[in-house]
Order: C-alpha cells, then sequence, then structure tokens
C-alpha cells in the first residue's frame, strides 16, 4: 500500500494528514474552513485517495495559513506516498463538467513543481473561504507534491460551481496519474531514470 502520514507544526498551524493512494475514496477532513473541507472531500472522493486531515489554524488571523500549509501537508503526504514513483502514469488530465461550468486540468507528477491557474470568481467569499486563497491552494500543494499543474475553468457562472470543478478534475487527473501502469510496473516513467 502507498500511504504516509505527514505531521506539519508550526508556531501558526498544527497538521496531521494520512493519504492512502491506493484507497476508495474515504475521507474524513476537518480544517476549520467549511468550504475548503467541502473540496478535500471532493479531491479524496474523487481520485480514489484516502484522505484524513486534521487542521488547527490561527483562523482568528485569517485563513492564509490555514490554507496554504493545509495544501503543503496534503502535497507532501501525496509525495511520500509515491516513493521512488516507480510504475506510475505520471501523466493525467480531466475535464470536470459541473452545470454550466466546466474545467480542465492536466498534470505531471515530474518533481519540476509549477502552476497554472486560470479561473476568476465574482464574489469574495464562498462560504467563509477567502476566494483569493483558492489559488493559493493549489500553488501550496504543487510545489510540496512536486507535481506540473494546470488548471484552467473555460467557463462557468456559479463560483462554487467553478471552484467544485477545479477540485473534481484535480481528483480525476491525479487518480489516472498515479495509477500504476501495468506495462512498465517495475520503472520510473522518465528517460532520466528519477523523477
Amino acid at each position: 500500500m502507498r500511504t504516509a502520514l505527514i505531521q506539519r507544526k508550526t508556531s501558526e498551524t498544527s497538521i496531521d494528514v494520512e493519504v492512502n493512494l491506493d484507497g476508495t475514496g474515504l475521507y474524513d477532513v476537518s480544517t476549520g474552513i467549511g468550504f475548503l473541507d467541502h473540496m478535500l472531500e471532493q479531491l479524496s472522493r474523487h481520485s480514489l485517495i484516502d484522505l484524513k486531515v486534521r487542521t488547527i489554524g490561527d483562523l482568528h488571523v485569517d485563513q492564509h495559513h490555514t490554507t496554504e500549509d493545509t495544501g503543503i501537508a496534503i502535497g507532501e503526504a501525496v509525495l511520500k506516498a509515491l516513493g521512488d514513483k516507480k510504475g506510475i502514469t505520471r501523466y493525467g488530465h480531466a475535464y470536470a463538467p459541473m452545470d454550466e461550468t466546466l474545467t480542465r486540468c492536466a498534470l505531471d507528477i515530474s518533481g519540476r513543481p509549477w502552476l497554472v491557474f486560470k479561473a476568476d470568481f465574482g464574489t469574495p467569499r464562498l462560504g467563509e473561504w477567502d476566494t483569493e486563497l483558492i489559488e493559493h491552494w493549489f500553488h501550496s500543494f504543487a510545489q510540496a507534491a512536486g507535481i506540473t499543474l494546470h488548471i484552467e475553468n473555460l467557463y462557468g457562472a456559479n463560483n462554487h460551481h467553478v471552484v467544485e470543478s477545479c477540485f473534481k478534475a484535480l481528483a480525476r487527473a491525479l487518480r489516472v496519474a498515479v495509477e500504476i501502469d501495468a506495462r512498465k510496473a517495475d520503472a520510473v516513467p522518465s528517460t532520466k531514470g528519477i523523477l
């Protein structure tokens, strides 16, 4: 089983994350930010990655540290669970429609973290989550996981749908990318020999 446990403790947050890349999409998430919890539940369910998250953050200041550090901890857990990345499919892409909204995600578990994020929000908050922090969550996750991540909302009017389709597209692309390729299960998918 490709599993990992990450404990991240700073003066701003205390986070415990567990992942199982070969799971069934079971989740148990608590960050103190309801909408972020909802998105992480979608990420788990649609990637089939079991995800347990316990975040206690300085929400009396604002949501920035909680959002950022949760993204970092989940990214670190995924990276650790991938191990030497032997046999993974490596690349993944997905389109996620949600009513009037459509989002595209393409990613490469490359060891070269990068984020291209194209989505606009017409409201400052969804629930209590500041929409300016949504891109920051994806950035933190991609950096910590070592993933080249491109997410583009192609169209959509409802802000809830736009964000949810971004997380669902990531989930489906990640599901493909972390799968073991039966034809090359014994090899790292790179001409360099490492990722």
